[in-house]
């Protein structure tokens, strides 16, 4: 029977082995079994029950292949030309199997942190997201919900973590995921980079409005300042990155809880707060004309200052004490 040739099978094999750190007898072990898959789809009237009884043997040094049954060679004439085809696919297959396995590893390392990406195209209600060496897949629950996307837009995304898909391990990336705005801020901030401001707690509505509460480790940095940069060109950037949809509130982390959920309620201001730390709730009486200020549209501020604080906020105006907004905790 006609040899594969060495210079094709030969070289593709040490390919794998050596460039792609693959176990050559693992290799000739697949190639070996797709062979003999390939004869059974040719000869569909073998008997199940007689099918362990086939067998095949390849050269590692020449490639060439033979079938045989029980002791018997029964390799069909111009069947060479079938096993160098299927050796090739299979070769080809376990190199493309090893690079996947490789970006695998090496974003696998990298989950946490953000990357610029570009929408490559759409998959049901999936976003596929080129990431760099490999796609990520958005989910709809990982999507801002009043965010459009196009095919080739460019925008960054959070790499949340690597889960098992149809088709094998999947990059989940992330719009609406807390992590993409502490990833913004670490880009945008060299002193959240490096840690001499440090973000306590995020709270958002994706696309709509979010709170972050930053505190100093190092002594004479202005944590809030460093966020919103000089006339407000870092939180600027951070908010640029979300088409303006997205309000960023930068706020003063404190271990006072009186004082934190006065800073929480931000841009509201002249607040008088009573709070019980056995029951978690506040009572926040504000100036009449910040009263909308401190309530948000649609409770938007005070529900996610509630979240920030974790406590049960109730509002009301200081001239109306009737009027009045309460937030329970979900």
């Amino acid at each position: 029977m006609p040899a594969i040739q060495r210079s094709e099978f030969a070289l593709a094999l040490n390919q794998v082995a050596n460039e792609r750190g693959i176990d050559p007898q693992i290799v000739v072990e697949t190639v070996k079994n797709a062979i003999l898959a390939a004869y059974r789809k040719d000869h569909p009237d073998i008997d199940l029950e007689d099918s362990d009884e086939y067998s095949v043997t390849l050269d590692e040094n020449t490639g060439e292949a033979r079938v045989f049954h029980k002791k018997d060679d029964i390799t069909p004439p111009g069947f060479g030309r079938i096993a160098a085809q299927t050796a090739k696919q299979v070769i080809l297959q376990k190199i493309r199997e090893k690079e996947k396995e490789a970006i695998i590893t090496d974003y696998r390392v990298r989950i946490g942190t953000i990357v610029n990406g570009m929408v490559l195209r759409f998959a049901g209600p999936n976003i596929i997201v080129d990431i760099g060496k490999t796609e990520g897949v958005m989910p709809a629950e990982e999507q801002i919900q009043n965010e459009k996307y196009h095919l080739n837009q460019r925008l960054t995304v959070f790499l949340k973590e690597i889960r098992e898909g149809l088709k094998g391990e999947e990059i989940i990336v992330s719009r609406a995921d807390n992590g993409l705005l502490e990833g913004l801020l670490k880009r945008e901030v060299p002193e959240v980079a490096q840690g001499s401001v440090e973000i306590k707690e995020i709270v958002r509505e994706p696309g709509n409005r979010a709170k972050i509460a930053v505190a100093s480790t190092q002594a004479g940095i202005d944590p809030v300042g460093s966020c919103v940069g000089q006339k407000g060109v870092r939180v600027q950037a951070v908010i640029g990155e979300f088409g303006g949809l997205e309000k960023i509130d930068i706020i003063q982390w404190t271990e006072s809880i009186k004082d934190y959920i006065i800073q929480s309620l931000s841009p509201a201001k002249n607040m008088r707060v009573e709070i019980s730390e056995e029951e978690k709730t506040a009572k926040v009486t504000v100036p009449e004309e910040d009263l909308s200020l401190a309530i948000g549209k649609d409770g938007q501020n005070v529900r996610l200052a509630s979240k920030l604080t974790g406590y049960k906020i109730e509002i009301e105006g200081e001239e109306i004490p009737q009027f009045s907004f309460v937030f329970n905790m979900p």
